[in-house]
C-alpha cells in the first residue's frame, strides 16, 4: 500500500514537470526509554531479511516503478551506520539494485550529527569523507561548506568524489531543462503571483480538503446535519476557530481564511462558539460556559485535537490520547447536550478516541487532519 501510494504522488509530481524525492529513514529500535532518547541518535536494529521484504520495497519501488529522481537519507542508524553514511545503502542498493539515476541528498544537518551529535565520525572531515564515499552529492545545511575544503586538503576526499557528486547533481537540473535559456519561456516560466488563488486552484483546495475528510463513527445517522432542522448550534473546543491551525506545518500564505466556525456560521444564523480550552494543549479550560452552551443549543459540534505545539518537526508526543483536559470537555459536554454530539478531530498523528467511539452521547466522530485553507468551508 505504502509503495502504491508513493507512486501515484511521484507520477503525479514528474507530470508537473517536477524532481520528487523519496527519504530513506527506518526506524525499528528498542522501546525502552525511547522518549528520553534524541530521535536523531536511534538505531534501528533490522535484519538483512527485514531490510529486503519490509523496509526497502516502498522505495524500491518509488525508484523503479515511479521514477524518482532524489532520495533523502535522514537522520538516524540502521544497524550501527549513519543512513547518510551507509555505502551499501545509497549505492549499492540504490544505484547498483535498483538504478537509481538521480541525486542523493541529507536532511537538513543530518550530516553534522554524524560527528557532532552521534560520535560516528572522529571529526568533521571523517563525516564529509564518510557521505560523499558512501554516494551522498548534496547536504541540507552547511557542514560540507564548512569542512569540506579541508577535509580535501588531507586527502580524506578526492577530486573524483566531488566531481561524481556534481555530475549527479547537474544531470538533474539539465533533465529539468534549467539551462535550457530564458527561465521565463520554460514550462513554469510566465507563472505569476495572481495566478496562485485563481478559483480553479481554490477549488481544488476545496475538493482535496473534502475528499481528505475521514467519518469514524455514525450512529443512527447523525450527519450530514440538516440545514432546515438546525436552528442553533455550537461550536466548542480549542480547534473551532483557529484558521491557521488548519494549515499544519511547512505552508504557504493562503488565499482565503476561513475557521469552521465561521463557515458553519454561513448554514446556521444562530452559531455560538465557545473555546472551552485555552488551546489544544488544554491545560487550562471554561468548561462551565462550554457545558452552558451545549445546554442552550439545538446541536453541538466539538472541535479537538492538536495543533503545532503537540506535533512537528522535532516534536514527538508521549502518549495517543486527547491533550489536557480536552477528553473531560468532551464528556461534559456531550452529557449537558440536548442530543448527540459531533466530534471533529483536527489533527496529523493518530489520536486515541475509544472514549468517544464507546459514548452514546457522541452520535459523531470526524477526521480531518490539517485540510488546508478551504478546510472549515469543507468540513461545514
Amino acid at each position: 500500500m505504502t509503495a502504491w501510494q508513493l507512486h501515484i504522488h511521484i507520477q503525479i509530481l514528474l507530470s508537473l514537470g517536477r524532481s520528487p524525492i523519496v527519504g530513506f529513514s527506518f526506524r525499528k529500535s528498542e522501546l525502552t526509554n525511547v522518549h528520553a532518547m534524541p530521535k536523531n541518535c536511534l538505531v534501528g536494529q533490522v535484519t538483512e531479511q527485514d531490510l529486503a521484504d519490509t523496509y526497502n520495497p516502498p522505495f524500491k519501488s518509488c525508484v523503479e516503478d515511479g521514477g524518482a529522481s532524489g532520495i533523502m537519507c535522514s537522520y538516524n542508524r540502521v544497524n550501527g551506520v549513519p543512513t547518510c553514511a551507509d555505502h551499501n545503502l545509497l549505492s549499492k542498493t540504490a544505484r547498483g539494485d535498483w538504478s537509481f539515476n538521480g541525486y542523493i541528498t541529507s536532511d537538513c544537518d543530518a550530516v553534522a550529527i554524524i560527528h557532532d551529535v552521534q560520535g560516528y565520525a572522529k571529526a568533521p572531515e571523517d563525516a564529509v569523507a564518510d557521505v560523499l564515499k558512501a554516494g551522498m552529492d548534496v547536504n541540507c545545511g552547511g557542514y560540507i561548506q564548512t569542512h569540506g575544503v579541508s577535509a580535501y586538503q588531507q586527502g580524506k576526499i578526492t577530486g573524483e568524489d566531488i566531481d561524481r557528486a556534481l555530475r549527479n547533481l547537474f544531470a538533474i537540473r539539465m533533465r529539468l531543462g534549467l539551462f535550457n535559456g530564458n527561465p521565463k519561456y520554460n514550462r513554469y516560466g510566465n507563472i505569476r503571483a495572481d495566478q496562485v488563488c485563481k478559483k480553479e486552484h481554490q477549488d481544488l483546495a476545496l475538493q482535496a480538503a473534502q475528499d481528505g475528510i475521514v467519518l469514524l463513527k455514525n450512529d443512527a445517522g447523525a450527519l450530514p446535519l440538516s440545514k432546515s432542522k438546525v436552528s442553533s448550534v455550537a461550536v466548542i473546543g480549542p480547534n473551532g476557530n483557529n484558521a491557521s491551525l488548519l494549515l499544519g506545518n511547512y505552508f504557504g500564505p493562503p488565499c482565503i481564511s476561513v475557521t469552521p466556525f465561521q463557515a458553519l456560521q454561513g448554514y446556521v444564523k444562530d452559531a455560538t462558539f465557545v473555546q472551552g480550552c485555552n488551546a489544544a494543549v488544554c491545560n487550562v479550560s471554561n468548561i462551565g460556559e462550554a457545558v452552558h452552551a451545549a445546554s442552550s443549543a439545538d446541536y453541538v459540534v466539538l472541535f479537538m485535537g492538536l495543533d503545532q505545539n503537540q506535533e512537528r518537526e522535532e516534536v514527538d508526543r508521549l502518549e495517543l490520547g486527547l491533550p489536557g483536559m480536552q477528553e473531560s470537555l468532551v464528556n461534559k459536554v456531550a452529557d449537558a447536550a440536548k442530543k448527540p454530539v459531533i466530534l471533529v478531530l483536527l489533527c496529523g498523528g493518530p489520536v486515541d478516541v475509544t472514549f468517544a467511539k464507546n459514548n452514546p452521547k457522541i452520535g459523531a466522530i470526524v477526521w480531518a487532519g490539517y485540510p488546508g485553507q478551504a478546510g472549515g468551508i469543507a468540513i461545514a
